[in-house]
């Protein structure tokens, strides 16, 4: 990736084969890596993406290849799962998007985050 481009731009998408029908897809991305900005130590977590696609869904390769570009991405678990989300929202405009992201305990605590988006009708 250059340095003119956004983790966002690996996003790529695809017609939606169902539009005129809401239905959920789930997709669980269990090794998911960014570091912490405070101890530059590695963050490991779970991410589960659950959509309704309106008129496009993401494809699935270049979502693990835009995960992977957080690998040496400094950011708080907060953070890291909002901008995901935000990304996936201005790619796809889905109805309705959910991030869960279950990161793996550090010093006997583990978090998790949620975020939602619903498109405004």
């Amino acid at each position: 990736m250059s340095e003119t481009e956004s983790p966002r731009d690996l996003l790529e998408t695809f017609e939606n084969p169902h539009p005129n029908r809401d239905y959920v897809m789930e997709t669980v991305c269990p090794e998911f890596t960014s570091v912490c900005p405070k101890t530059g130590q590695p963050d490991f977590g779970t991410l589960i993406i659950t959509y309704i696609p309106d008129a496009v869904c993401f494809e699935l390769k270049s979502l693990k290849m835009y995960l992977q570009s957080y690998r040496n991405v400094g950011a708080f678990y907060e953070d890291v799962t909002n901008r995901i989300l935000d990304d996936l929202v201005a790619v796809t405009d889905p109805r309705w998007i959910e991030l869960r992201a279950e990161f793996t305990p550090r010093g006997g605590i583990s978090s998790t985050v949620t975020v939602t988006h619903q498109k405004e009708e």
